[in-house]
C-alpha cells in the first residue's frame, strides 16, 4: 500500500493533479476538452490574479484570452478554479448551491414524464411534497418551484431506446452546503422510488 501511495503521489505531481477533480470534472476530461490540465489552468489563472476576482470576472478573462475553450468550458474552468482555491464550496454556484442526480429507468419516457406530471401518480413516489410546475414540455423537461417556495428543480427526460429512458434532476438555489448534501441524499432515494414505481 505504501508503494502504491508513492506511485500515486508521483503521478499526481507529474501531471499537475491528474488524480483530482474540480467542479466534478476530472483532470483527464479537462485536458481532453481544453488542451490543458487542472494544474496548468490553476497556474494560468493564478498568474492572471484570479484569486482576487469574482466568478464573472474570471469567466470573462477566460473568454477573452482563451476563446478557443468555448463558453461552457470557461464556466467549468472558473468553477473548478474557485473550488481549488477555496473560493467556492462543493455544489456552490453563483446563485446558491446546486445538486444533481439521474436515473435510468426501464420504461418509455412517456411513462416517466407522466409519473412527474400527474399529481396522483406523483404522490405515490414523491409523497406529499407540494410543488408548483411552472413549465412543462411533454417528455422533454419540467421547471418546478420546490415546496419551500424558494428553491427550484429542473427535470430533464431522455428517451434511451426501446422501452428505456433517463431522468435527470437539478435542484438549485439551495442555501448552504448542508442543505445541498441533504437534498443530494433525498433525490437519490426519491429517484429510486420513481424507478421502482414506473418499472413495477
Amino acid at each position: 500500500m505504501i508503494e502504491m501511495s508513492k506511485k500515486a503521489a508521483k503521478k499526481k505531481q507529474k501531471t499537475g493533479g491528474s488524480l483530482r477533480k474540480f467542479g466534478g470534472i476530472s483532470d483527464e476530461a479537462t485536458r481532453k476538452a481544453t488542451g490543458r490540465s487542472w494544474g496548468q489552468w490553476l497556474k494560468i489563472l493564478d498568474k492572471a490574479g484570479a484569486r482576487k476576482m469574482d466568478h464573472q470576472s474570471i469567466a470573462a478573462h477566460l473568454e477573452k484570452h482563451h476563446p478557443e475553450v468555448g463558453d461552457w468550458w470557461c464556466q467549468m474552468v472558473t468553477v473548478g478554479y474557485e473550488q481549488a482555491r477555496g473560493m467556492r464550496q462543493k455544489h456552490e454556484k453563483p446563485g446558491g448551491f446546486e445538486i444533481s442526480g439521474s436515473k435510468t429507468i426501464a420504461a418509455p419516457v412517456t411513462a416517466v414524464f407522466t409519473a412527474w406530471q400527474d399529481a396522483k401518480t406523483r404522490r405515490r413516489w414523491l409523497a406529499a411534497e407540494a410543488i408548483t410546475i411552472r413549465k412543462a414540455t411533454a417528455n422533454k423537461s419540467m421547471r418546478i418551484t420546490w415546496t419551500d417556495g424558494r428553491t427550484s428543480v429542473n427535470v430533464s427526460f431522455y428517451a434511451k431506446g426501446m422501452g428505456k429512458s433517463q431522468v435527470s434532476v437539478q435542484h438549485g438555489k439551495l442555501p448552504d452546503a448542508k442543505a445541498a448534501a441533504r437534498m443530494k441524499t433525498y433525490w437519490a432515494g426519491k429517484l429510486d422510488g420513481l424507478k421502482a414505481l414506473v418499472e413495477g
